[in-house]
Formats: structure tokens, sequence, C-alpha cells
């Protein structure tokens, strides 16, 4: 299958068809090249403010709930698309109405109709700080056409036993959204790491561009990136694809769902099915003062 990971920026919308045409032309952009599976990124979906004025774009409150009240609109947009072009898609996650508080929710669309739902589990500074976006449901393993699919919502990545939790998964996505260098890579070396102990492939999209009209996602850095385990089959540095730095566009890698299989089966190394030595060897730990 071939993977599509966007590096997608952020655009003050003008009207509902503004977005539709928006959408609609990056999903067949990447099917013109081929893609099974399309990525978007975190927060993609906050242009959707936009929509409802200046005023309530740029207050991060407001924005939020403008947003969520969007979803549906949305959801039946991506719906349509992935059944019309025949692809998967998981669309750029939004803040979604929960209670007590809205949680952050990226969307896999399927061509036969399937939607999977996955809500990011931990929350960074500035969700759980200054926007006060919650932790959502649990991690799902989605058993698509495509092969068992995971997702990792950007900090979600940088937590081995969030990864872990999906080591079934032959592919995990990770939407992302970073404002400063530090953070595009902070994820993309999650995502690194994810695929290595996993001996899985992951593929992150990133919002990027400026957008200092919208508080909640002022800037975006990063890139499209699509990874393998650095061992048989793969490339030795584990990056099967990459975009070039905040250049909006997609990221195309074609990947080999038995490559996955093979590497797990008869790797130079089998970091996944070692995974539960640790817990017998960390029972040994002592601390030894030195002088």
């Amino acid at each position: 299958m071939i993977i599509a990971t966007a590096a997608y920026p952020l655009d003050r919308l003008q009207s509902w068809a503004h977005y539709e045409d928006k959408i609609a032309t990056w999903v067949e952009d990447a099917v013109s090249n081929r893609a099974d599976l399309l990525v978007f990124p975190e927060y993609g979906a906050m242009e959707l403010a936009s929509l409802a004025g200046a005023d309530v774009a740029g207050d991060l409150e407001a924005s939020l709930h403008a947003v969520s009240d969007r979803l549906a609109d949305a959801d039946a947009l991506h719906a349509r698309l992935a059944a019309d072009h025949r692809v998967h898609i998981l669309a750029a996650s939004a803040p979604a109405a929960a209670t007590p508080r809205p949680v952050n929710r990226a969307r896999l669309f399927t061509p036969g109709g399937g939607i999977g739902v996955q809500d990011k589990q931990i929350m960074t500074r500035f969700e759980r700080e200054d926007w006060h976006i919650a932790p959502g449901g649990p991690l799902t393993l989605f058993d698509t056409a495509l092969g068992k699919i995971g997702i990792l919502i950007c900090y979600d990545a940088e937590f081995p036993l969030l990864g872990r939790a999906l080591a079934e998964a032959d592919v995990i996505l990770v939407p992302s959204c970073t404002e400063a260098l530090a953070g595009y890579w902070r994820v993309r070396v999650g995502a690194m790491a994810r695929a290595l102990e996993t001996q899985c492939v992951t593929a992150m999209a990133s919002v990027v561009g400026d957008a200092a009209w919208l508080p909640a996602v002022e800037a975006g850095v990063g890139a499209g990136g699509v990874f393998g385990p650095p061992d048989t089959g793969f490339p030795p540095t584990g990056v099967l694809a990459e975009g070039a730095l905040n250049r909006p566009g997609w990221t195309f890698a074609e990947i080999d769902p038995a490559a996955i299989a093979h590497v797990r089966r008869d790797g130079v190394v089998l970091n996944r099915d070692h995974w539960s030595e640790q817990e017998t060897r960390l029972e040994s730990v002592t601390t030894l003062r030195l002088g």
C-alpha cells in the first residue's frame, strides 16, 4: 500500500464550500499519486473556527466549541471522499464535545463506510493548563482491509507504553501539531522509537505555517514522514520517506505488509518479542554509590 502523510497549512476559510474544495483537492492529489491511506495532522480541523468569524477564531474557548459544532459535517465530507475514491482517510483531529470537557479526537474513515474514533490520551501542558482539553476514550486497534492500524496523537507517540499497547498494529498513525522545531523532533523521535520497538511502520503528519489569527494553533513546524525499524527489509536509517520541513504537501511511501511480518519473524533483532524481558531485568536494578 501507499501511505500519504500531510504537511498541512491552516487557511482562513471564506465559506463551507471553501473547506470542502480544499479537502477534496488534497484528497484528489493523494489519490492521483496512488495513495491508499491518507493521514492528516493533529488539530488541522481548527481552521473551521474561521467560519464563525474572527472574534470566535481568536478566542481559545469559543474556537474550541465552534470547531466541535462543525465536526459532524466534516465527518460526512471525509466519509464521502473515502467512499468515492476508495481510500482510507485519517481526518485531521479536532476538539469534540465531551463531558466534562472536550477531547482531541481523530477519526479514521474506510471506503466501505467504517468510522473509527481515537481520542488523545495524554495532554500537553498547553492543552491541560490553558485550553483545558481532556483525555478521551482508550486506545483502539483498527482491523482494516489495509491491515491493523493504531493511532497515537502527537504527544502520545512520546510514551512507549502507549505504543506497546498497539503492538499488534502494522501501521501506527501519528498526526501532530507542533509550534517549534524542538516539538517536531520530539514527536518524530517518538514515532521512530515506536517503529523500532514495535517493528512496525509509523506515519507522521504535521500542521505547517503561520496562523496568527488562530491562538489555538498560531504556528506549525513540521513535515510528513514515514518510518520503519532500521532492520531487515527497511532502510538502515529507518526513514522510508520524509518531506521538506514546513513545505505544504504530501509525502508518500510505499509499504509492503510482508516486510513488516518478516522483520517481526526474522529481523536482525526482535525488539517486539523481547519486550517482556525488560521486566525481569528491572527487578535487579540496584543503587551503587561511587566516591
